[in-house]
């Protein structure tokens, strides 16, 4: 059967004995789960002695799916190795490794899992690794946060099919792997704000990334960044900015309020729930709105989410 490996790491400011007894013990899983976030009311067991050897870890919704997750080996501070049988929609299994070390800037977290598919699925590798590792980043993010603040800083509230006006934005394009978007989004913003400046075009409308194509099997955006412009508003011949546009759509729309680097949450909740309800989406793009922006503290940066239906 066709194998493969997800590996994802951050590092943490907080002692590794404290890192590991957190990670450890079940009864913390549900504060940082990038799973549980779609589905906050899914059914959580854990055993008795929920950071030792046997102690397990069961869950089970209708968006979530069911599983079960059972520490095989722990070593104090440095290692946790877990078997995880997933149940519903399919059955499969995978070993799941936290592999914790002490680095100059404090506790390094990596968290790793192997598997496999049946054979006739093997061209779902690639997407798997690319989902899963941005799930493995997301929970990362939200277990540092937590740790380091005793608070997450990512909370979404799900609005649902909305229509939505037509509009018009200008921006710069790029293109980035997933786990790059924060830093390479941050500098084409920059070169949209030196070109929009250089044109005499306002920027007193919302800021906007539209996400045009997701090469999932590379894990690479393609996305332009920028600015919702009038109607009237011409381009130059010769700039370097790219227009986008919406006509009157229907759209899935989630409401996310906290950090950029929570965004994922957001994207994950609206995609799993678009799924589950078996909406069909446009291929014409999907687009993040920033209602509030920095210098806004992480805690009320809020940021709207539109996946584009058809129909």
């Amino acid at each position: 059967m066709p194998k493969f490996h997800v590996s994802r790491s951050i590092i943490i400011n907080a002692p590794q004995a404290n890192v590991f007894q957190l990670l450890s013990d079940f009864r913390t899983w549900t504060t940082w789960s990038p799973w549980l976030i779609s589905e906050p009311d899914a059914k959580v067991t854990v055993s008795d002695n929920p950071n030792s050897v046997g102690s397990s870890y069961h869950w089970t919704g209708k968006i979530v799916g069911e599983g079960r997750l059972e520490h095989r080996r722990l070593v104090q501070s440095s290692l946790i190795e877990d078997d995880l049988n997933f149940l519903q929609p399919f059955k499969s299994y995978a070993k799941v490794v936290f592999k914790i070390d002490n680095v100059n800037e404090g506790t390094q977290v990596t968290w790793s899992m192997d598997s496999s598919l049946p054979w006739f699925l093997f061209w779902m590798i690639s997407m798997m690794k690319t989902f899963l590792g941005m799930d493995y980043a997301r929970g990362l993010n939200m277990f540092k946060e937590w740790v380091e603040t005793d608070s997450i800083t990512s909370k979404s509230s799900v609005h649902g099919v909305e229509s939505v006006a037509p509009f018009r934005m200008a921006g710069m394009a790029a293109s980035c792997p997933v786990e790059q978007v924060g830093p390479s989004m941050e500098k084409t913003f920059s070169a949209a704000q030196a070109e929009f400046k250089r044109l005499g075009i306002p920027m007193d409308r919302e800021m906007i990334s539209v996400y045009t194509k997701f090469r999932i099997g590379k894990g690479v955006f393609e996305y332009i960044s920028g600015y919702i412009i009038p109607a009237h508003v011409q381009i130059p011949t010769g700039s370097s900015l790219k227009t986008w546009s919406l006509p009157v759509s229907k759209t899935f729309r989630v409401e996310h309020t906290g950090g950029y680097q929570h965004l994922g949450n957001g994207w994950s909740i609206a995609n799993q729930l678009v799924r589950h309800k078996k909406l069909k989406q446009s291929r014409c793009g999907t687009f993040e709105i920033y209602r509030t922006v920095p210098p806004t503290p992480d805690a009320e940066l809020i940021t709207d989410i539109y996946l584009p239906l058809k129909g």
